[in-house]
């Protein structure tokens, strides 16, 4: 016999659900390794690419993507657990909004966020996390012999690729949201240090038609600007390209200085790179920092984990608002507002002594 709402649910036919107990929640949390390589397979053999608007079978997608069926249905299965892709009655699978996500031409795509997470090193790295967290330091030395950048570039061409196309789709998807939330009205020159390839920068100056700015980064970076900043490109004529390192000097003026997602290095690089903000800047410019958060933010799952990646890979550190303020203030910046961006993003508005 059953009573009140179980009974009632399954009278309906529906599947009745109860809470998972902590048991068997910390034996899901451990397996997590299954779920991020699930993940990563799924991305890498482009099953939610293959996958149309129309459910389809394990047998169908497995024709398409090349893969045995039933090691792809056992998968699939897997995913299906978390919400990404769902399974019919009667056995085929669609498209979640989560398993959309994966798609290459999805606008909001993070498949390469989602590759970059999984890449071959970071396997190696996460069993190490003891000895970085009894260290205080990167394991990446230990691991490979040489620094984390030094070994991308020299030793995994592959990977450096999937951390380009991540760190460009990133980019550009909140670049939208960054020129929303600046009002830059009464700004004639705004500057965008370590900007990487210029989409916020470019997004900043269609919004605002009267600005000119400034692009500054590495000189392997700004080589693959965005095409509307490059010579014949739609805003060239508004744009200078600078060719440099931030944390070695900034010289540049301007009325704005965005500085977006690169405060995240050991804490001597961060101090000089806002150093060397406050001595290029006329006084009262106005700068902005735009951080992930690890506290009071709704991605803060996402943004410890990236913080421990931090930890694990370059010795460095996702911010608090606290911390992020106060490094700021040590270098001289008055801070003003702090505002979210978007759900993983906050800007930190402050201007320059003197103003």
């Amino acid at each position: 016999m059953t009573t009140g709402t179980t009974g009632a649910a399954e009278a309906a036919g529906t599947t009745v659900r109860t809470a998972t107990p902590p048991s068997m929640r910390l034996r899901e949390l451990v397996f997590g390794a299954a779920l991020a390589g699930s993940v990563r397979a799924a991305a890498r053999l482009g099953v939610a690419d293959a996958l149309g608007e129309k459910p389809a079978t394990a047998e169908e997608l497995a024709a398409a993507v090349k893969a045995d069926p039933r090691a792809l249905r056992r998968m699939l299965r897997a995913l299906t657990c978390y919400g990404i892709f769902t399974e019919q009655a009667d056995g085929s699978f669609a498209h979640t909004e989560m398993s959309r996500l994966l798609r290459e031409d999805d606008p909001h795509s993070l498949k390469y966020i989602s590759l970059w997470c999984t890449e071959p090193w970071t396997w190696d790295a996460w069993p190490r996390l003891d000895e970085a967290v009894r260290t205080g330091r990167s394991v990446f030395d230990g691991l490979y012999g040489k620094g984390f950048f030094d070994y991308l570039h020299e030793d995994a061409h592959e990977s450096a690729h999937v951390f380009n196309q991540a760190m460009t789709t990133s980019s550009m998807q909140s670049a939208l949201d960054v020129a929303e939330l600046l009002d830059l009205t009464g700004a004639a020159t705004v500057a965008d240090i370590g900007g990487g390839q210029g989409h916020v920068l470019a997004s900043l100056l269609e919004k605002n038609p009267g600005l000119s700015g400034t692009l500054l980064d590495l000189p392997r970076v700004v080589a693959n600007a965005d095409p509307r900043l490059r010579d014949g490109g739609s805003l060239a004529d508004r744009v200078t390209i600078v060719p440099g390192d931030c944390r070695e000097a900034i010289p540049v003026q301007a009325d704005v200085y965005i500085i977006k997602n690169i405060l995240e290095w050991d804490d001597d690089s961060t101090r000089r790179t806002l150093r060397n903000v406050v001595s290029a800047a006329r006084p009262g410019a106005r700068v902005v920092v735009i951080e992930n958060l690890v506290d009071d933010t709704p991605s803060m799952k996402f943004t410890t984990s990236m913080d421990l990646l931090l930890l694990l890979n370059v010795g460095g550190a996702k911010h608090t608002r606290q911390s992020m303020a106060d490094r700021m203030a040590d270098a001289g910046l008055v801070v003003g507002d702090v505002r979210p961006v978007n759900a993983y993003l906050h800007a930190f508005d402050s201007v320059t002594p003197g103003g």
